[in-house]
């Protein structure tokens, strides 16, 4: 009895292959200013640990800056709403650096530390960006795509997930609604 492993590896394989494409399609194709602010499975928990070397090797613990908020935003130097939502981040960050109530950081997704070096030279942000071992991290704060951000409290609590690209404004104004809502 002759066995046919090849032919049915590739029974197996191919199905398993075209899923795995339509997946990726979907996602793709998402509309991702559709539901910009979604529950993740890091909200509402206090934030997954989000420590690495910076750019310029300098070490960086959201740990560290509890008491402001912060915003982990997850992103790719090839993503076009990643590109387009960047000067709202330089705003916010620039905002907010001034009072120190607020910084961001970024976390390069499936990207390289030469991509990264060279787009922040060439789109401004003066803040840490995460690019060694990120993949853990993605996994934690439950990325499924980017641009995906998440807003944490002073008290180190994930606060919200942004699905799609940020506005500074707006980062402002969830901000006070949710200090409005604590001090109810």
């Amino acid at each position: 009895m002759r066995r046919d492993t090849p032919r049915t590896a590739v029974w197996v394989v191919v199905p398993i292959a075209v899923a795995l494409a339509l997946l990726v399609g979907l996602l793709a194709t998402r509309d991702p200013s559709s539901d910009r602010a979604v529950n993740g499975m890091a909200v509402g928990r206090v934030a997954p640990l989000t420590e690495g070397a910076d750019l310029d090797g300098i070490w960086f613990d959201l740990d560290q800056h509890r008491g402001q908020w912060a915003l982990v935003n997850f992103f790719s130097t090839t993503c076009v709403p990643c590109i387009d939502e960047h000067p709202e981040l330089v705003r916010f960050s620039e905002r907010h650096r001034a009072i120190g109530d607020a910084l961001v950081v970024s976390v390069a997704f499936d990207d390289s530390v030469a991509n990264v070096k060279a787009f922040f030279a060439e789109n401004g942000g003066d803040w840490p960006v995460l690019t060694e071992g990120v993949g853990s991290l993605a996994v934690a704060y439950g990325v499924t795509a980017v641009p995906e951000s998440y807003l944490v409290a002073p008290s180190g609590v994930v606060a919200a997930k942004l699905v799609g690209g940020v506005n500074a404004d707006d980062l402002d104004q969830r901000i006070e609604t949710l200090l409005a809502g604590v001090q109810q």
